[in-house]
């Protein structure tokens, strides 16, 4: 019997980390003023995340497959701790520490997404589970760039804190009573630290689980960079701040829409291969027309076009962990989640760096997603391939 509780209480965790996350980015220029910080430094906040992520993804995934739910918990609670350690002061410092306590926890609660699913749902529930538990995931950016929409001035940057504090306090609560006892699938005896590193060795064999993490690198970096970078590189060509985060809104509000349906129809019809393809040929297409045709109308349609066709890829991906891994979810979630942020923090770096400089920036943009065409195009090959028996 599946218990929706848990994806729920699950859910609202998820949305809470990223909601700490993109705080600031709908108001990189607002904030940078108030703080008296550069924007690079602003985008800081947020690029914390996917650097710790690199280094934690591995070991939180082997503490949920280890201790599933004490590590959920551990990852919801201290993602509470760091939107509180963030209202300490009025000073960058304060912003700087919570984010740092708050991306400590990131791991623990994504990489758990195929985890929970595994433990609490029915089988035949659980391509909804994930695409659900991602899709919440995206629903926190929406919060993120809803608040900043709603308090996009430096008297409100306080306010949006607040507000940020009080929804990841009420999902530790929802979280904790969900979790109570274990899920009605969990594993009868917990493995034993020697079968989660042989399983660690042994999923890093599979060579789709290869495969997926090379192609989680590009999609993931393309995302980091355009939601921590949109607002000022679209400054120059008119796009207001509030502007700004009115579209990146709409660009998660379609991923939500589309990570919640989209995957669930490519498995059933086994056409993830042909989805990914289309996915990042579209993406890199969108990233051409905000180089050359930079302004508000291009930016609506174009960035709101990557949030429903890319965003959908990341449920995609973890359905295929979950169909392959079955003993060490949150080990194989780990591995691709760690890609991915890996992914982000380059690409975020990079375009960072030409923060200052539009046309570049979406031109590397673009050429990301063509990097991963032939990955995506042979990806069908490897779905066909059994995974290693060995565990």
């Amino acid at each position: 019997m599946s218990r929706w509780s848990a994806i729920v209480g699950y859910s609202l965790v998820g949305a809470a980390t990223q909601l700490v996350w993109l705080n600031f980015a709908g108001v990189t220029t607002v904030a940078a003023t108030h703080y008296a910080v550069s924007e690079t430094a602003i985008g800081w906040l947020a690029q914390v995340f996917p650097l710790l992520y690199v280094v934690l993804s591995i070991p939180c995934g082997l503490a949920l497959d280890r201790w599933f739910r004490p590590a959920l918990l551990a990852g919801a609670v201290l993602t509470a701790i760091g939107a509180l350690v963030r209202l300490g002061g009025d000073h960058f410092a304060w912003l700087l520490a919570g984010q740092l306590i708050a991306s400590v926890a990131q791991p623990l609660v994504l990489n758990a997404v195929t985890g929970i699913t595994g433990r609490y749902l029915d089988e035949k529930d659980r391509p909804t589970g994930i695409a659900i538990g991602t899709a919440s995931i995206f629903a926190g950016m929406v919060l993120a760039f809803l608040l900043s929409a709603v308090l996009p001035a430096a008297a409100d940057l306080h306010t949006m804190l607040v507000v940020t504090a009080a929804f990841c306090v009420a999902a530790v609560l929802f979280l904790a009573v969900a979790l109570r006892t274990p899920g009605p699938h969990a594993p009868a005896v917990p493995a034993v630290p020697q079968a989660i590193f042989t399983a660690l060795r042994t999923a890093w064999s599979d060579p789709l689980i290869r495969r997926l993490c090379v192609l989680a690198v590009f999609p993931f970096g393309v995302f980091v960079a355009l939601s921590t970078f949109a607002q000022p590189l679209l400054e120059p060509a008119g796009v207001t701040s509030t502007t700004a985060s009115l579209i990146l809104l709409l660009n998660v509000i379609a991923g939500v829409l589309g990570s919640a349906l989209l995957p669930i129809y490519a498995a059933r019809h086994h056409a993830e291969s042909p989805y990914l393809v289309t996915s990042l040929t579209t993406t890199a297409i969108a990233c051409l027309f905000l180089a050359f045709l930079p302004s508000t109308p291009v930016a609506l349609i174009t960035i709101t076009l990557i949030g429903l066709l890319l965003l959908p890829a990341l449920p995609i991906v973890l359905e295929l962990v979950e169909r392959r891994s079955t003993d060490a979810e949150g080990t194989a979630a780990g591995l691709i989640w760690l890609s991915g942020n890996l992914g982000g923090l380059l690409a975020a770096t990079a375009v960072g760096l030409l923060v200052n400089h539009p046309r570049p920036a979406f031109l590397l943009l673009a050429l990301l997603p063509l990097i991963a065409l032939p990955g995506a195009h042979t990806l069908r090959h490897h779905l066909q391939t059994p995974a290693p028996t060995t565990r």
